[in-house]
């Protein structure tokens, strides 16, 4: 028998060290010890399940030949002992072994090991609110937690639902609950929607589009406690009032779970994940840790992160994988991107969002365009609105975010790929990517979104972002908003405001004397490139103060009611 490689933890991680692992040693034995009752499961697909798009559960845990992953499949087609419903309770590190205990029949068993993998995880943070234990209080952390939440929805239980939380998981089961015959309602803590994941002037759009299919928000908000009657939850009291809720969701993000490993005395990294090196070592030479519980180095600023996502998970497990066997595989870190879908919206980021780069010192330049991911005449392009962000001393590129009804994700992938090699503006506008209709435009929204930095660094073009234009509106500065879209799209949706000039471009070369010049004018119009022509017109004219509103009418979120 060959060397004892023994895994603690079978959702996406461990199992991936062990199929690895049996590939590269194949006299390896190689034991999986996992808590819970399913294995090797797609935790991201639960939204698509409770939302009908995955009509079948057992797709959840089956391969993409239609075998379940059960222990029987690695058994029989890899040769891997899977013991579920075994909780590991402590490592001896000097004799090198792992108790463990039956969670049916409490009997206790002593696994071996010459090298230990830990992918213990994460766990749900249970936020200090009175009355979780009411019936209608779900999470969706656990393949388990998913048919629950689906035999109350089929049911017809749910009917106001209150989701707690607007992060990923939170986004995820906006997704899975809502109905047009429904009332859901979104509590975040912080001011707008994805916090931490987009910046603020993208939350608030995104939000926009989801409010007017009918999601309810309420930001800034806390969740004091729920009421109930008769056992079951009825409303949600906040700080600031209460919301009626016969289903509420808690999804307020998730902790390392570090446990098993602080006990056996490994070092706990400063975001409170377990230290590993780029061998996905800790601090015990022949234990590896990887996934939700571990803590990574963020690749543009080298400092520690927690990075609790599938695709790490699963590219660490091949690095761990490599290495239990013998290899040398490193992991450098991450860039922090991530994507998600939600209510027919798309949301994708990459690197450093804007608030983050100012916090850690960088003197940045940022743009936000609307576009088509495509060309506009092909039917089905749909618009997207992407922003950048870039350091003004080395234009380095530090992050991309983008939402729409378009394709973000690619875009996003792009950065994420130049972020990683280092990679500048003119690298970017320099990129050789492909073409045709259905897939892009002649230069790429990305390339647009870059060559619109190019220029607010060369002076071309001076700029507000919507939050400015408001905030001038607000105060009650003297300018003008010069709106150059045509009558027709002006009637249609406009700022309401004594300053507004409308005027089509079309017209604006031969009525410039109707435009004041002794202010300061701001062109917008629907997406951003009208009123980008309208500047340049102004400057070429003698007009001195001059501005645009960056990804115009599309960009604006304040017009709710």
């Amino acid at each position: 028998m060959g060397r004892k490689i023994l895994i603690i933890g079978g959702v996406a991680a461990g199992p991936k060290v062990a199929a690895r692992a049996r590939r590269l040693d194949p006299d390896a034995q190689i034991t999986i010890l996992e808590k819970g009752e399913y294995i090797s499961y797609a935790g991201c697909g639960m939204p698509y399940y409770l939302s009908g798009k995955i009509h079948d559960f057992d797709h959840l845990y089956s391969t993409a030949y239609g075998v379940k992953r059960d222990p029987e499949f690695f058994k029989a087609e890899r040769g891997i002992d899977v013991l579920t419903g075994m909780e590991a309770l402590a490592i001896d590190r000097a004799n090198k072994k792992v108790t463990a205990r039956n969670v049916a029949t409490g009997e206790e068993s002593v696994f071996e090991y010459d090298k230990l993998v830990l992918a213990t995880g994460s766990n749900p943070i249970t936020p200090p609110i009175e009355n979780l234990d009411l019936k209608g209080v779900y999470r969706l952390n656990r393949l388990s937690d998913a048919p629950i939440i689906k035999q109350a929805m089929e049911a017809g239980e749910f009917n106001d639902v209150v989701v707690i939380g607007s992060g990923f998981i939170g986004m995820e089961a906006i997704d899975a609950v809502f109905s047009p015959m429904r009332t859901v309602t979104v509590v975040e803590f912080k001011d707008t929607m994805l916090p931490g994941i987009l910046d603020p002037d993208l939350g608030k759009i995104l939000y926009k589009n989801l409010y007017e299919q009918g999601l309810e928000g309420r930001f800034g908000e806390k969740v004091l406690r729920l009421e109930g009657q008769d056992g079951k939850v009825t409303k949600v009291i906040t700080d600031k009032g209460e919301i009626p809720a016969d289903a509420v969701v808690v999804a307020v993000g998730v902790r390392p779970n570090v446990k098993l490993a602080q006990e056996a005395g490994l070092t706990i990294g400063e975001t409170g994940g377990i230290l590993v090196n780029e061998y996905m070592q800790t601090s015990d030479p022949d234990i590896y840790a990887l996934g939700d519980c571990v803590e990574n180095t963020n690749i543009i600023t080298g400092k520690k992160t927690l990075a609790p996502m599938a695709t790490y998970a699963n590219r660490q497990g091949r690095i761990v994988g490599d290495n239990v066997t013998g290899g040398k595989s490193t992991f450098k870190g991450v860039v922090g991107t991530g994507v998600l879908h939600c209510m027919g919206m798309n949301v994708a980021r990459t690197g450093l969002g804007e608030n983050q780069a100012r916090d850690l010192g960088y003197d940045i330049e940022t743009a936000m365009i609307s576009t088509f991911d495509m060309t506009h005449y092909y039917p089905a392009s749909n618009k997207v609105l992407l922003k950048m962000i870039v350091d003004k001393k080395t234009q380095r590129i530090l992050g991309l975010q983008g939402i729409g009804k378009g394709e973000v994700a690619k875009r996003v992938d792009v950065v994420a790929t130049l972020i990683y090699y280092g990679g500048t503006l003119d690298d970017l506008l320099n990129l050789d990517l492909g073409y045709a209709p259905p897939f892009s435009t002649p230069i790429d929204p990305l390339v647009h979104c870059g060559n619109t930095v190019k220029n607010k660094l060369e002076g071309i073009v001076n700029t507000y972002t919507a939050a400015e234009v408001q905030a001038k509106l607000e105060r009650g500065d003297d300018f003008v908003l010069l709106d150059v879209r045509t009558p027709q799209q002006f009637a249609t949706r406009n700022i309401d405001d004594p300053r507004v000039q409308q005027l089509t471009l079309g017209e604006l070369r031969a009525r410039l004397a109707d435009v004041p010049k002794d202010k300061e004018i701001v062109a917008v119009c629907a997406m951003g490139s009208r009123a980008y022509e309208a500047s340049r017109i102004l400057k070429g004219a003698g007009f001195k103060d001059v501005k645009l509103m960056e990804a115009g009418m599309e960009g604006w979120p304040y017009d709710m009611e």
